[in-house]
């Protein structure tokens, strides 16, 4: 899982590791233990990040007017083909 600073807590941690799941977060700087990540990995966050941002220049999208969970995939299918 790729998340940023915001997401460092031991719980989601614990709960990551108890699911077999990597956690690439990088630790805050108040932590006492420094932990490591994988920084190559970590740096790919930003594309899915930028993606987000492009989709949500759509109203539609980010404010999800659509009700049903198809109308609002179709929704994101045309912005990502308009991307």
């Amino acid at each position: 899982m790729l998340a940023d600073k915001g997401y460092d807590a031991d719980a989601i941690r614990a709960d990551l590791a108890k699911r077999n799941i990597e956690a690439v977060i990088p630790g805050r700087s108040n932590r006492r233990l420094k932990i490591e990540h994988d920084r190559t990995l970590y740096k790919q966050r930003n594309c899915i990040e930028r993606m987000f941002g492009h989709l949500k220049i759509n109203r539609a999208i980010a404010t999800r007017f659509d009700q049903l969970p198809h109308s609002f995939l179709g929704m994101v299918h045309i912005a990502t083909a308009r991307y």
